[in-house]
């Protein structure tokens, strides 16, 4: 079975290593890393995003602006938002744009997990 293509994007080295630790560490995926919103697309559009771990508070592009630009792509990318943004507003505006759930910052193995196994990402 290939490896799952997946884009952690975020502009914290911090957040973006608890993001991998959270990881299943059995989960067969091939990862990638974005440090901004440009760079998680342009990682998306070179095939490397069947998953997008994406935070919201992102210099370039935001995280908005990634989901924006996903649904006008008509993307076949499941974005999972990590972000410390945990205001119902913006969980509504994601879920909206596309977003497929909202992890509050920090992540937790447990939470990404639960998620993953929810939408049949993990088994």
């Amino acid at each position: 079975m290939p490896m799952l293509p997946i884009v952690i994007a975020d502009d914290s080295l911090l957040a973006r290593k608890l993001l991998t630790k959270a990881l299943p560490p059995d989960w067969e995926v091939e990862l990638s890393y974005a440090t901004n919103g440009r760079e998680a697309l342009v990682l998306y559009r070179a095939g490397k995003a069947a998953v997008m771990f994406l935070d919201l508070t992102m210099p370039d592009l935001t995280g908005y602006d990634v989901l924006e630009a996903l649904q006008h792509e008509d993307a076949n990318c499941l974005v999972i938002v990590v972000s410390a943004d945990v205001q119902p507003l913006a969980q509504a505006r994601v879920r909206a744009l596309g977003a497929l759930a909202f992890i509050a910052k920090p992540v937790t193995p447990e939470t990404v997990l639960s998620i993953l196994k929810e939408y049949g990402l993990y088994v």
